[in-house]
């Protein structure tokens, strides 16, 4: 169970943070979110997907990093194989927290349960010997902000999908070298086929607000499925 605190000097001034990757530190996680802000980013490495709310009905997107829960194909003991990791999971412990007083500005909450939090003395530290935060607190408050941005500025994209129909239920179903069949169902991507009947009024108005090259990312970024697969035989082949 999660336990938020606002990150404070007083309170949080011998924090320290385990920062290399492992299973034990949370990255055993079969996707991350993904903002549409960081697709460029994303799509060089990991499939780009959606999903649907179930209470809400919203779309949000992911990187997916495996097949199934718990699976993470880019975790190989303490190293994560790909040069880049989305915002949503880079951050952790981290996370935006919102101030009771409406127009406040949002504050740094820390979760003190995740598994990053460490307790051994070991670890980068927050803040440093005056209380002020370390250079490393900074990069990551700034990475917090770009998220939270990234969040809000991406309900215009998820919107112009909506409007104009653009995504579709898929099913990926893949036979690995040992004969297993992988599937991949309750996800959704582009629908192509409408993508391609939209006429010039509506592709001219998905470009003039960025919309149209982030979905031709999400269409590239489905061809690092065949990357997932071979990540997926290779991790069968070792055992």
């Amino acid at each position: 169970m999660s336990q938020h605190q606002i990150l404070n000097p007083a309170d949080h001034g011998q924090l320290r943070i385990h920062t290399e990757a492992g299973a034990e530190y949370g990255d055993n996680v079969m996707a991350s979110l993904a903002m549409p802000a960081e697709f460029r980013e994303v799509q060089a490495h990991y499939p780009i997907v959606f999903r649907r709310d179930a209470e809400t009905g919203k779309l949000a997107a992911l990187a997916l990093f495996g097949f199934e829960a718990g699976e993470n194909l880019y975790l190989e003991g303490s190293t994560w194989d790909a040069r880049y990791r989305p915002m949503a999971h880079a951050v952790q412990p981290f996370l935006i927290g919102r101030p009771p007083e409406e127009g406040a500005a949002p504050q740094v909450h820390v979760d003190m349960a995740n598994p990053r939090i460490s307790a051994s003395g070991e670890g980068v530290r927050v803040f440093d010997d005056t209380g002020a935060p370390t250079p490393w607190l900074e990069s990551v408050a700034t990475m917090l902000g770009d998220l939270d941005y990234g969040w809000h500025e991406g309900d215009d994209f998820f919107a112009a999908l909506e409007a104009y129909q653009l995504v579709e239920p898929f099913t990926l179903e893949v036979t690995l070298d040992n004969g297993a069949v992988q599937s991949l169902v309750g996800f959704q991507t582009i629908h192509e086929e409408r993508l391609a009947g939209l006429d010039g009024e509506a592709l001219q108005a998905l470009m003039a607000h960025g919309h149209l090259a982030r979905i031709y990312m999400v269409l590239a970024s489905l061809a690092q499925f065949g990357n997932l697969v071979a990540r997926k035989n290779r991790r069968i082949a070792l055992g």
